[in-house]
């Protein structure tokens, strides 16, 4: 259990050592994914805008790292987060029109 464990707290390290914005990217997409899962069952609406807020800024990251570096799977990851951000856009809009319709 401890070498499992271990073995997992190096990976992170090695991770974090080799790629350093993508795995800030790979944080923030986890605690989004979190904050959603978390606002879906709580139902409470900071959770959805900080989970959101995340997602937005993990793809603009994605976004800028592949347009400064290009890798081999550049098209994939591309569209991928520019899915991620158009989803999560439409998620604020919506936010934003329960918010008008309360006032």
């Amino acid at each position: 259990m401890i070498r499992t464990c271990y073995s997992w707290i190096h990976t992170l390290i090695l991770a974090s050592q080799y790629n350093p914005p993508r795995f800030v990217e790979l944080i923030m997409l986890g605690m989004a994914l979190i904050m959603l899962t978390i606002s879906t069952f709580i139902a409470d609406l900071p959770y959805l805008v900080l989970g959101l807020s995340f997602v937005v800024g993990a793809s603009a990251s994605i976004l800028v790292r592949e347009a400064i570096a290009p890798t081999p799977q550049s098209r994939v990851t591309k569209i991928t987060a520019l899915l991620l951000l158009v989803v999560s856009i439409y998620g604020f809009a919506d936010l934003f029109k329960l918010f008008i319709s309360f006032t």
